[in-house]
């Protein structure tokens, strides 16, 4: 299965330390987030990785390279304005193929076990277009996201407590069918399928951090210190 991160955002929240430097190339733990990601990717058997960038994207090729050092092969899927989720997803499709792909954001810091997603490729099909990585609502997003039924199944309207979407999950092509090249959110896409039953979730307890903010970028670099990573 090929994976892809998503390193394409501007930042912002985490100006000034974005001035200059893409926020996926700041680092934790002496070395920079996008490395973390590409060394766990390849530890749990994920070596073909697509990587989309926009804001100082040189800068994470030049460092990244062609990734044959972390024993991985980096394709780039290169974006003059950031296209979003999924426009940035459907953009790099011709470089993912035509089977289902592992995704996840750039500024995440987890010990999810990735490799326990690549057996799902063979359940992946057409009537199963996404299954989503979910986790308690941190502080800063304390109404969640999605609803994971009893059955499985993620929907975006349900009864009980939301849950937070850790921006890990598998994707079947498919779900980009009748999308065109341009900017916009993979949301409305998974919401659109969650509607009819398509899309799968589990829960996670472990460790998971959005490094979306200087402060909690400090916190990511704390874990790591404390090795719980």
């Amino acid at each position: 299965m090929k994976a892809m991160i998503l390193a394409a955002g501007l930042g912002t929240r985490m100006r000034p330390l974005t001035d200059h430097t893409p926020k996926p190339m700041l680092q934790v733990a002496g070395k920079p987030l996008i490395e973390h990601h590409v060394r766990r990717l390849v530890c749990a058997g994920f070596t073909e990785i697509v990587i989309n960038h926009a804001y100082l994207g040189e800068q994470i090729e030049n460092y990244l390279q062609d990734g044959a050092q972390f024993g991985a092969r980096i394709e780039y899927s290169r974006e003059n304005t950031p296209l979003e989720s999924g426009g940035g997803i459907f953009r790099a499709l011709p470089l993912l193929g035509n089977h289902p792909f592992l995704a996840l954001n750039s500024d995440v810091w987890t010990d999810y076990p990735l490799q326990q997603l690549a057996a799902l490729r063979v359940a992946m099909s057409p009537n199963r277009l996404a299954h989503l990585v979910l986790t308690d609502n941190p502080r800063q997003h304390p109404h969640g996201d999605f609803y994971l039924a009893s059955d499985g199944r993620v929907r975006a309207e349900g009864i009980g407590n939301k849950l937070t979407w850790t921006g890990i999950r598998i994707m079947h092509p498919a779900l980009f069918g009748g999308c065109s090249d341009g900017v916009f959110s993979v949301v409305p896409l998974l919401k659109n399928a969650m509607s009819n039953g398509l899309v799968t979730g589990e829960y996670y307890s472990g460790q998971w951090l959005d490094v979306g903010t200087p402060e909690r970028l400090l916190d990511a670099n704390r874990i790591a210190e404390e090795k719980i990573v």
